[in-house]
């Protein structure tokens, strides 16, 4: 019966917000400039399936399966209270096989909210949460290819093209939210997830997924204030969850911003080390100076009272105004947390302003080597459509290589594959996009891993802009 009312109170409270967020957006500029609805970031409506690629260089014949991309890309834009984050979902992916790039496909997330803006009919399947926009991340869990995004609505289901077969929420296990970063521990094959939803502020949830897909862990962690918990961690023992000043902001709903959360100057910041099959009652919460993240390269345990989580850094995140992520890099961090203190001491590993840092995945949860990020721009309130870099970075011998895209090109989230399943750490290949802001051209490029700075052994040409996007990874054809 409480939880009943409780419900119920939640929808009577977030119909009243909706309705006073939709008034206060209807009286914003529908004229205005909107930085990521323009120039690089403005959408493409079209989908293609090309089949004659350029191709520069050579594709290592080791490449079997199809690289994916996905990232927002509104149907019908509308700049009043618009936020980068929550534009349509658009999957970009490239087929590769023995040496050749056999296509280039771009699909619709077939969305309920995209069809009532007069797109494409939206696929079946349950959804949750006050939207079912899925647009955040792609990946092959469980043997589906799954599009993945946080605080709402469950996982979409992609088949072999790219194209929407259906939302799951797991064969009706999956009761919580879920998120666009779930981590596969490698020696387990489990994924591991820290989830949340604006619906309910007071908690958020470990998640667990077996290797064949099911869901075996939901568990409910106590939180204040709803936080934004875009990424988690895990070690051998634990579960790493977030707690940092990003919070839900019902000043921003009001104001009629579809992005409600804010930087929160008179919050705390904490992280919270929950034992993989514990409670909320056993989490170990560790102080750190208030701070934000989106991203983790990598965590590990050093021994029995410490641990170590590298990230990509911000002194703080969305207080610079609404329209997109515009918190000042502090770049690569390593932070060192101490159990039996329960505080975190924060070390820079590089102070150039960078994200979407990837590890070789067989080495995510364990002590690891190499680490590949790129480049931001200098000024926090960019719309990231500057000339960048790629990095790779060589934890062990301190060392950092770079690789300049060039002086017209943007490039996106680089991930890292392996040559083989065998192959040593950080040996392999890394795949990425990268836009000419003058020919409004894309290139899908493939570097080797370990010589960056040589630039790439093959480029791929897409005749059309593909929006900066968020995720990505190797879909292989056959996973170990």
């Amino acid at each position: 019966m409480a939880q009943t009312l409780e419900r119920s109170i939640r929808r009577w409270v977030g119909s009243g917000l909706n309705a006073s967020n939709n008034v206060a957006r209807r009286l914003k500029n529908p004229w205005r400039k909107h930085p990521f609805l323009t120039g690089i970031h403005a959408p493409v409506q079209e989908e293609l399936s090309l089949t004659d690629l350029r191709v520069e260089g050579e594709i290592p014949p080791e490449l079997s399966g199809c690289y994916a991309r996905i990232g927002p890309n509104p149907f019908a834009p509308d700049p009043r209270g618009h936020h980068w984050f929550l534009g349509d979902g658009m999957v970009h992916g490239i087929r590769l096989a023995q040496g050749r790039a056999e296509w280039y496909h771009n699909r619709y997330i077939r969305s309920r909210a995209l069809e009532a803006a007069g797109g494409p009919e939206a696929a079946p399947g349950p959804r949750a949460g006050p939207g079912d926009t899925v647009n955040t991340n792609i990946l092959s869990l469980g043997g589906r290819t799954l599009a993945l995004v946080e605080a709402g609505t469950p996982p979409v289901e992609l088949d072999r093209a790219l194209d929407t077969v259906a939302y799951t929420d797991f064969g009706g296990a999956l009761n919580s939210p879920f998120t666009a970063h779930p981590h596969e521990d490698p020696m387990t094959g489990e994924w591991h997830a820290v989830t949340y939803t604006p619906l309910q502020p007071d908690r958020v949830w470990h998640v667990v997924i077996d290797r064949e897909g099911r869901v075996t862990r939901q568990v409910s962690v106590p939180v204040a204030d709803g936080p934004s918990i875009h990424e988690c961690a895990i070690t051998p023992r634990f579960v790493v969850v977030f707690d940092l000043p990003v919070t839900l902001s019902l000043g921003a709903m009001a104001k009629g911003y579809k992005f409600p959360y804010r930087w929160n100057r008179q919050r705390s910041a904490r992280v919270g080390l929950l034992p993989r099959d514990g409670v909320a009652d056993d989490i170990i919460w560790c102080d750190v100076e208030p701070c934000f993240l989106f991203h983790v390269a990598n965590s590990f345990e050093v021994d029995e009272h410490t641990l170590v989580i590298d990230a990509a850094v911000y002194e703080s995140m969305f207080a610079h105004g609404p329209d997109g992520p515009n918190g000042q890099s502090l770049g690569l961090e390593r932070w060192h947390v101490d159990l039996r203190s329960r505080t975190v001491r924060r070390d820079t590993l590089d102070r150039t302003p960078q994200e979407f840092p990837r590890v070789d995945e067989r080495y995510f949860g364990s002590q690891y080597r190499h680490t590949w990020s790129v480049g931001l721009p200098s000024e926090p309130r960019s719309n990231f459509a500057e000339p960048n870099h790629l990095f790779h970075h060589d934890l062990s011998a301190g060392q950092r290589q770079e690789y300049a895209f060039g002086p017209s090109h943007v490039g996106g989230e680089f991930v890292f594959v392996p040559r083989s399943h065998a192959a040593p750490e950080g040996e392999g290949w890394l795949l990425g996009y990268v836009v000419d802001t003058d020919t409004s051209g894309s290139e899908l490029r493939i570097i080797n891993a370990q010589a960056v700075a040589e630039g790439p052994v093959a480029s791929i040409h897409i005749p059309r802009r593909i929006p900066p996007g968020f995720h990505g990874n190797w879909l292989p054809d056959n996973p170990a």
